[in-house]
């Protein structure tokens, strides 16, 4: 009498609790070994996929049987795709069986494998399962595919958003808050170039968003949070970015402009500072070594009753200063560029037309853009209906295509930094300037970031302190425009007023570093 083992397989969890596959594949094989007088020596149950042979089941039979040569026989399963859906590594697990002395057999599809036209019909049993696997996840991809180059987002949804299906059954994704919430106040500061990112990270984790290191990366770099689906490229087809069918938690403006700040090409916005410093070390990332030209940085010193802090130099230059010395110097020069009230209006007046003048010119930039993009366009339409036409090969149309698509992705970042119209700034004018008239003030009242804030947008050149004073490569232009302006109306009591003062020809305040001869 033969011996066989019954080896019976699903291919998930859920078919094995639920389904019928696994009874009805046991009362099969039972039945057989009853009716050919075949004595049964133990049952495995598998419920992993027949891709590879890699199942823990499997293994588990497979040392038993290479342990107790001889005692089994068969190895028995209802169809050979219970057994296999890969041809090759089916054929290899068949000879490592036949060394063991072990016969694997289907009931359903019996094949004698001493005759040798038999392996014909073996290799359909063993592909066919193969090509159905093929054929339903190329079917899958393609239906993916076209998904998403109809703005839909086809995965698990990413963080700060979730997955939510309609009453029609349509998948989608919608904001989840908070981290909708927190994710819209990273792209702000990012965009802002003031933190460096990590630092970034940890007050959003701090906040309650849930995202590593590695991963958060991932998500600032990712255009599904500007309403944008990326489709990268298969075969001939070229990685494009459509347009998304889910609510975006922020603009494309926004979005690249994080993404040139990421890359490096709008490093002059960031002042390099540091997120969490000291009350008594508010301008440390700020200070430039008057020696040796490096940053100065900033710490604290115990001494027998207190902490004494220190700006110092890390080099061999030995420059040192007291905090406390170089803060109030830096307040009493803050006070310099408090502008004249009596004058607020007329500076608000000037720095509109100025205003003015900078927007008609990016309105004029935009209509360019734009015509840009149309004719790029045009382009490759005609270009397509050449290549219908047999006029062009579809090579060259695609290189063409190609080319015109990745001008007109750069003039559509280029057209996004660009407003469409003008905006009212009146109000915004007025309270600017009545808080640059109490800039001291602001700056003794308020918090770290926000003095830190004040210190980045007025200089954004770093000061230099010499122990005395504090001296600037380079004032913020607002400020230094208004400055100009006090001082010639201090200078001239009866000037007239006009655009001409817009212009950048008068002496510069003390404590700006002035321009080194050649």
């Amino acid at each position: 009498m033969k011996i066989a083992d019954l080896y019976i397989r699903v291919s998930t969890d859920e078919q094995a609790d639920k389904g019928y596959s696994q009874r009805n594949q046991e009362e099969m094989l039972q039945n057989y070994c009853r009716v050919n007088n075949i004595q049964v020596r133990k049952t495995v149950f598998e419920d992993h996929s027949a891709k590879t042979f890699n199942r823990p089941e499997w293994i588990k039979l497979l040392s038993d049987l290479s342990k107790r040569k001889g005692k089994s026989d068969l190895v028995l399963f209802s169809k050979w795709d219970r057994f296999s859906r890969n041809a090759g590594d089916a054929y290899q697990m068949i000879s490592t069986l036949r060394r063991m002395g072990v016969e694997p057999q289907a009931v359903e599809q019996p094949l004698d494998l001493s005759v040798p036209e038999n392996k014909m019909m073996l290799a359909f049993y063993l592909a066919a399962p193969e090509v159905e696997n093929d054929r339903r996840a190329l079917n899958v991809f393609h239906g993916m595919r076209r998904a998403k180059k109809e703005g839909r987002w086809m995965a698990t949804a990413p963080i700060g958003y979730a997955n939510k299906i309609t009453e029609d059954g349509r998948k989608y994704i919608a904001p989840k808050e908070p981290a909708a919430t927190i994710l819209r106040r990273v792209f702000e500061e990012l965009a802002k170039g003031h933190f460096a990112a990590d630092q970034i990270r940890k007050e959003a984790n701090k906040k309650g968003l849930k995202c590593s290191r590695s991963n958060f990366w991932n998500v600032i770099r990712n255009p599904v949070y500007c309403g944008k689906i990326q489709i990268p490229k298969f075969k001939d087809e070229d990685p494009i970015t459509v347009n998304g069918q889910h609510e975006p938690l922020i603009s494309e403006s926004l979005f690249y402009e994080v993404q040139d700040i990421l890359c490096g090409k709008n490093r002059k916005s960031r002042p390099g500072t540091k997120v969490i410093v000291p009350d008594q070390l508010p301008l440390r990332g700020f200070l430039i070594c008057p020696n040796c030209g490096k940053m100065l940085t900033g710490s604290g010193s115990k001494g027998t009753y207190s902490v004494y802090y220190y700006y110092h130099c890390n080099s061999s230059c030995g420059c040192r200063f007291k905090a406390e010395d170089a803060n109030e110097r830096f307040i009493e020069e803050l006070k310099k560029y408090a502008p004249n009230p009596a004058y607020c209006d007329l500076y608000a007046e000037l720095l509109h037309e100025a205003y003015k003048q900078q927007t008609s010119s990016m309105s004029i930039e935009r209509r360019q853009v734009l015509s840009q993009i149309e004719e790029l366009t045009t382009r490759i339409n005609t270009t397509r209906n050449k290549a219908a036409d047999n006029q062009f090969s579809y090579e060259d149309f695609q290189i063409v295509k190609t080319e015109c698509t990745k001008q007109i992705t750069e003039l559509e970042k280029q057209l996004s930094k660009l407003p469409e119209r003008e905006k009212g700034i009146e109000g915004l004018l007025q309270k600017g300037i009545h808080n640059l008239i109490a800039i001291d003030q602001a700056y003794i009242n308020g918090t770290i970031p926000e003095k830190r804030n004040i210190v980045s947008s007025m200089f954004p050149g770093k000061l230099i302190f010499d122990g005395t004073q504090h001296r600037t490569l380079r004032l913020n232009e607002v400020v230094s425009r208004i400055c100009m302006l006090d001082a010639g109306f201090s200078k001239t009591k009866n000037r007239k007023t006009g655009k001409n003062l817009l212009l950048s020809g008068m002496v510069v305040l003390t404590g700006i570093e002035p321009v080194s001869k050649v």
